[in-house]
């Protein structure tokens, strides 16, 4: 790994730029600008009669363009995203190919000059620390490293059983196909993938909000035994892009909580071509179900760093689509701290994100905040009207005085 960084551990240290928010609002393309709505559909491609080799294929047509996000399980979970400037776009999938040790064109996105922006995402190991006897919640790495989990070698369920067209949603639930310490007997790690026609936000925290150009996915641990009594889980996640260099990583800060409370920050990355994708998410995670703030815990993410694919798990949707590219970058992901709460609690975390083109949705101040603005600034100024007002009729009724002498 000679010649490239290191993964480090702590938080991404890139500062919002509102610069480069305005050059991907007018240097896109019209039919990329951001769709209210689009018509989305799930579908199920299998490799017949292997039902268990599957991909989950969300298409989202705009006016004037289609969105492709295709979600797999063969080898690490991947997500490829493809941006279209056509209502027409196709998603052609040759399974002897993509199963071959040389999958190069086993997956296309048709007509290929339609193509606008690419990206995908792989989510490569689970990372376990034993932060019992750290003190120091920002150290890095939090604790004793345990093996990682490769996620390259889970056993994932068949995704048309979870399948739900009501809710655009789908769940990849997996566990190691190797278990020796049967950690994973009663619980396993889910992806949980939603797609979104207009715009909104879920009823659950981190409430992101979401538009009919964006897709969301939760991650979650639930019911796994850990290897240590106060054990804090990671994340390893690669990226690759249109580009040589990695992806830029921002922090966004409001004064508003409402939707997410106590959590003031925003992180999301930005890949550098236009018009550009990101992936969003607020550094925080859940120690049970029904997320709340007693449950939140930190999420810190690390730097980004380039690294070479053969030191990642391969991913046969990635290497097929964009074939001998290899410039990947990645970081890590660390959900809690040693003081707690953490997934000793409930042995439950949660971790939510969304993936997207065009301009990242940004938060609006809420009612209640704008409410307490104006309170805040209206009393003050109701207070010295009243004040002059009170100086000034005492000041005439002083004048009409008539003096006895």
């Amino acid at each position: 790994m000679s010649g490239y960084e290191k993964p480090s551990w702590g938080w991404g240290y890139c500062a919002p730029s509102p610069v480069l928010l305005l050059s991907l609002l007018t240097a896109a393309p019209l039919g990329l600008l951001g769709e209210e709505t689009r018509q989305v559909s799930l579908k199920v491609i299998s490799n017949w009669p292997d039902f268990s080799q599957n991909l989950l294929h969300i298409q989202a047509v705009g006016t004037n363009s289609t969105l492709h996000y295709v979600w797999s399980s063969l080898g690490p979970p991947a997500v490829l995203l493809v941006a279209a400037n056509t209502p027409n776009s196709t998603l052609s999938v040759n399974w002897s190919l993509l199963l071959s040790s040389d999958p190069d064109g086993g997956l296309m996105v048709l007509p290929k000059e339609s193509i606008q922006f690419s990206s995908a995402l792989v989510f490569t190991r689970l990372f376990e620390f034993d932060s019992t006897n750290m003190s120091d919640a920002a150290s890095r790495p939090p604790g004793k490293s345990y093996p990682p989990y490769s996620l390259a070698n889970f056993s994932w369920n068949n995704i048309t059983d979870s399948l739900d067209p009501a809710t655009l949603s789908a769940t990849f639930r997996g566990h190691p196909v190797h278990d020796p310490t049967g950690a994973f007997a009663n619980g396993s790690l889910t992806f949980r993938v939603q797609a979104f026609s207009t715009s909104g936000r879920p009823a659950q925290p981190p409430r992101l909000l979401h538009s009919a150009d964006t897709c969301q996915l939760e991650v979650a641990l639930a019911g796994v035994s850990p290897r240590g009594n106060r054990s804090l889980f990671g994340l390893e996640v690669a990226t690759l892009g249109p580009g040589p260099g990695c992806p830029s990583m921002q922090e966004l800060h409001s004064i508003d909580d409402e939707y997410a409370p106590a959590v003031f920050q925003l992180d999301q990355l930005l890949w550098g071509s236009l018009p550009s994708g990101f992936m969003q998410w607020r550094p925080v995670a859940f120690s049970q179900k029904q997320g709340s703030r007693e449950s939140a815990m930190p999420c810190q993410s690390s730097p980004l760093y380039p690294t070479l694919a053969y030191l990642l798990p391969q991913s046969p949707v990635v290497r097929a689509f964009f074939k001998t590219q290899n410039n990947f970058c990645a970081f890590n992901l660390t959900f809690g701290a040693s003081t707690g709460p953490g997934y000793w609690d409930q042995h439950y975390l949660s971790w939510s994100m969304l993936l997207g083109v065009g301009t990242p949705p940004v938060d609006a101040l809420s009612p209640l905040i704008l409410g307490i603005m104006a309170v805040a600034l209206g009393a003050p100024a109701l207070m010295l009207l009243a004040g002059g007002l009170f100086l000034l009729l005492g000041h005439k009724r002083y004048s009409e005085y008539q003096s006895i002498n």
